[in-house]
């Protein structure tokens, strides 16, 4: 079944959105788990790329292949077929080694769980991907993004004396202290109220849009995606929609409009 749904406001699904360039993209992936009967296909032959300097996020039915896409584009996964590219490196062409030091130094992660160590102060866990690379600390940024994030008050805490939001908070700091050509974010809100979730998402669009960060999320909740510039709809790990400038009104038609079409079997709906 064919469940392309074509936004009005948004590019043809797949296209590169009009921008300086291009921060992450894929041709043709595809991912298989399993074999034979058993096997699944979560992602068949994905096109897409990702604007750099954008915040972009990705939606679609349960089992649509939305964290799939992630992990294959962050190099935590390895494509069954077709490639994902960072930049211009292609990932395929890398052995371990160098997809480590890519994900070291060229990916930032914000993950639901927000994984600090519980050990650390606020400040330690921020700048623990530069201690584990060896590298030394920007004093300046550090000091942007503790202020960027309203972490200046906070930075000698350890994550059990802080709220969710401000330990969300301080996981974007840890993501963006290396200045990452990218940051993924796998569900960033999940475990926040919504006042928390507000806070996290008005971030990550700042660090966009005043710090000149790439950010692709991840995301069921229509109102968090519409704080991104763009959403890309996926079905049956297919690109299936775009929108750009969203609202929670226009994400929501997009995905009752995926919903229709897997129900009734429909051709696609296109405008």
């Amino acid at each position: 079944m064919d469940t392309t749904v074509y936004v009005p406001s948004g590019p043809t699904p797949g296209t590169p959105p009009p921008t300086g360039g291009v921060a992450s993209s894929a041709r043709g992936l595809t991912k298989v788990y399993g074999q034979g009967a058993a096997a699944v296909r979560a992602l068949d032959g994905v096109d897409v790329d990702f604007a750099a300097g954008a915040f972009t996020a990705i939606m679609g039915p349960s089992g649509s292949g939305k964290s799939t896409l992630m992990h294959l584009l962050a190099g935590l996964d390895q494509a069954t077929s077709g490639e994902a590219v960072l930049g211009t490196t292609r990932l395929s062409t890398l052995d371990d080694g160098a997809l480590t030091r890519l994900r070291r130094d060229r990916v930032g992660f914000v993950f639901q769980s927000f994984n600090l160590l519980p050990m650390f102060t606020a400040e330690a866990n921020i700048l623990l991907p530069l201690e584990l690379a060896g590298a030394r600390p920007d004093a300046a940024w550090l000091d942007t993004l503790v202020d960027t994030l309203g972490l200046r008050q906070r930075l000698t805490h350890r994550p059990s004396e802080l709220s969710g939001g401000q330990q969300q908070r301080v996981a974007i700091a840890r993501a963006l202290i290396a200045k990452p050509d990218v940051v993924f974010a796998d569900e960033p809100t999940g475990n926040l109220d919504s006042r928390s979730g507000a806070e996290v998402l008005s971030f990550l669009r700042r660090s966009v849009r005043e710090l000149g960060r790439t950010v692709i999320m991840v995301t069921h909740d229509p109102t968090a995606a519409a704080y991104a510039d763009r959403v890309v709809l996926l079905a049956d790990g297919r690109i299936a929609g775009d929108i750009a400038d969203p609202t929670p009104d226009a994400v929501l038609a997009g995905l009752d409009a995926l919903r229709t079409l897997e129900t009734t079997s429909e051709p696609a709906v296109t405008a």
